[in-house]
C-alpha cells in the first residue's frame, strides 16, 4: 500500500502536541498568503490578476493538513471581508468584503476548499513522494480553477452581465495553466524534500 491513512502531515511531525507551534503556523501561512497577494501582476485582457497566491494556499494545506489548511484561508478571507490589506492591490477590483462579490470572488472563496482537500491528501501520505505531492497540489489547484471560472462566468458580472462559462476559461483560466504548473512542479518537491530530511520519505 503506497498511502496510509494513518499518515501525519509535516506539521503534525514537527508541533507534536504543541498548540503554540500550531498556531504560529497558522499565523504564518496567513501572513504568506496575504504576502503572495501583494506579488500581483495585472493582464490587459482579463480582470484576474497573476499571482502566487495558490501556490502558498496548495502548500499551506500540503504541510498543515486539512483543519488547519481550511482555517488559514478562512482567517485569509476574514481578514479580507474586515477591510485589511490581504488582498492583491488592485485599481479595478473592488476592496474589502466587496472583493468577494467581484471577478475574482470564487478564486477567492475557493482557498479555504483546496487547501482542505490538498490537506486531507497530505494526510492519506500524498506528500511524502514528489508524483504524489505534484497530484495533490494539481486537485487543489483544479478547485481553484473551477470555482473561480463558474464565480467569473455565472455570477460575477463584468459591465452588467456574468461574461459565460466560455469567456471565463478563456480569460480566467487558459492564461495562468503554463505559469501555475511551472510553480507547481517546482513547489511539489518542498515536502517530499523535507520528509526526506527526517527520514520519513514515503516508498
Amino acid at each position: 500500500m503506497p498511502f496510509s491513512s494513518g499518515s501525519t502531515t509535516l506539521v503534525d511531525t514537527l508541533a507534536d502536541s504543541s498548540a503554540l507551534i500550531r498556531f504560529g503556523a497558522v499565523l504564518f501561512v496567513t501572513a504568506l498568503t496575504a504576502a503572495a497577494a501583494q506579488i500581483s501582476v495585472p493582464l490587459p485582457f482579463t480582470q484576474v490578476p497573476f499571482t502566487f497566491q495558490p501556490m502558498v494556499v496548495l502548500l499551506g494545506g500540503l504541510a498543515l493538513g486539512p483543519r488547519l489548511g481550511f482555517a488559514i484561508q478562512a482567517l485569509y478571507l476574514l481578514a479580507g471581508v474586515a477591510g485589511l490589506p490581504v488582498f492583491a492591490a488592485s485599481l479595478t477590483l473592488p476592496p474589502g468584503a466587496l472583493r468577494l462579490a467581484g471577478p475574482t470572488g470564487g478564486y477567492l472563496m475557493s482557498y479555504p476548499i483546496a487547501a482542505f482537500l490538498t490537506g486531507y491528501l497530505a494526510e492519506l501520505g500524498f506528500d511524502r513522494r514528489y508524483l504524489t505531492s505534484v497530484l495533490a497540489m494539481l486537485a487543489g489547484l483544479l478547485v481553484v480553477y473551477a470555482c473561480g471560472a463558474i464565480w467569473l462566468g455565472l455570477f460575477a458580472g463584468v459591465g452588467t452581465a456574468p461574461i459565460g462559462l466560455s469567456a471565463a476559461l478563456v480569460t480566467g483560466v487558459v492564461p495562468f495553466i503554463a505559469a501555475d504548473l511551472l510553480k507547481l512542479v517546482a513547489a511539489a518537491g518542498i515536502l517530499p524534500g523535507v520528509w526526506a530530511l527526517l527520514g520519513q520519505s514515503g516508498r
